[in-house]
């Protein structure tokens, strides 16, 4: 009789044991010869050592597939452990599996152009209205990368608030007046990363979320790194964002050039950007447009009218400037 340790390390325990460890009793069953006590993330196994080391190779069958899938059924698990090739069903453009097994896919032709500027780049751009997904595949693909062990972390960065990231005014200390900015960034990744794994995530740094202004200083090695709402950012901001690139390291930067909430006469960092670094090699650049926009339908709709409503706007404020100036030639 030999006593044999076994660690879940890429797994969330709650998924891995199953609905009142469901998982966990068919696994039992499954290796009766053997005495299997889980706590936690730990399972202890006592019994005759060539069924303890089946047990252990099995048991990291099905804790890759689970990593790989974020679900796990007593089907699979049976398919796994009898040695059978559990069904797998093909799914076009798939970026990862998020919660419960739901499939992330590049839902339009521009998502899937974001997923191959991102392989083919060390720093891409990807701008366009609310809604495209840009954001949401880009945080993806972050973690794709990371489970792949081809980074060691994720980060993730958006301006404070508008442009000035002024916080003195909001209640609280500094997390709680920063977080309800960054919170569209932990919905995306709650989406994708069981709770208990994101949390070790980032109690560990492995995802880190900060405001822009918390990146000054920082070199970025072995991590895939995402400025979010980067047409809020200053010249100066996005300049200091690009320059932390380091080794081994990706770079994504997304924005909608429609809704700048920096004052009038600033420039937008994103907008100076583009045109300063067009051309330069190694730099993808993806334009999302209303066809990309995968929210409720209505979202289309208010995108479309807000467009028409603009060149309205622009068609009048043209026709007033040439009339001043023709004014202006007859005096």
């Amino acid at each position: 009789m030999i006593e044999r340790i076994y660690i879940l390390e890429s797994v969330d325990p709650v998924i891995f044991y199953g609905v009142n460890n469901s998982n966990m009793q068919l696994i039992k069953t499954l290796f009766p010869k053997l005495r299997i006590v889980a706590r936690g993330n730990v399972m202890k196994v006592i019994g005759d050592e060539d069924e303890s080391e089946l047990f252990l190779k099995k048991i990291r069958e099905v804790e890759k597939y689970c990593e790989e899938y974020n679900s796990l059924t007593e089907d699979i698990i049976l398919d796994i452990i009898k040695g059978n090739t559990p069904p797998v069903v093909k799914q076009e453009n798939l970026i990862i599996h998020g919660m419960n097994g739901k499939a992330i896919v590049a839902r339009t032709p521009n998502q899937q152009l974001l997923v191959e500027a991102f392989q083919e780049n060390d720093l891409v751009f990807a701008t366009g209205p609310a809604g495209s997904g840009k954001t949401f595949v880009a945080i993806a693909l972050a973690v794709k990368a990371l489970k792949n062990k081809e980074v060691k972390k994720i980060i993730l960065s958006r301006p404070a608030v508008e442009a000035g990231e002024k916080l003195g005014f909001l209640p609280g200390e500094m997390k709680d007046k920063l977080d309800p900015y960054l919170q569209p960034l932990y919905d995306a990744l709650q989406e994708m990363i069981p709770g208990a794994k994101l949390k070790e995530y980032m109690e560990n740094n492995i995802i880190q979320i900060a405001p822009l202004a918390y990146m000054r200083g920082r070199t970025l090695n072995d991590a895939v790194i995402i400025l979010d709402e980067a047409q809020n950012t200053t010249t100066h901001q996005i300049k200091m964002f690009l320059t932390r690139l380091g080794i081994n390291a990706k770079m994504i930067v997304t924005g909608d050039i429609t809704q700048i909430d920096l004052p009038p006469t600033a420039t937008s960092g994103l907008i100076q950007a583009m045109k300063i670094l067009k051309g330069v090699s190694g730099i993808g650049k993806i334009e999302f447009n209303k066809k990309d926009i995968v929210r409720h339908k209505l979202v289309k709709r208010i995108v479309e009218a807000y467009e028409k409503h603009d060149a309205k706007r622009a068609a009048e404020r043209e026709e007033k400037r040439q009339f001043i100036n023709e004014d202006s030639q007859n005096k």
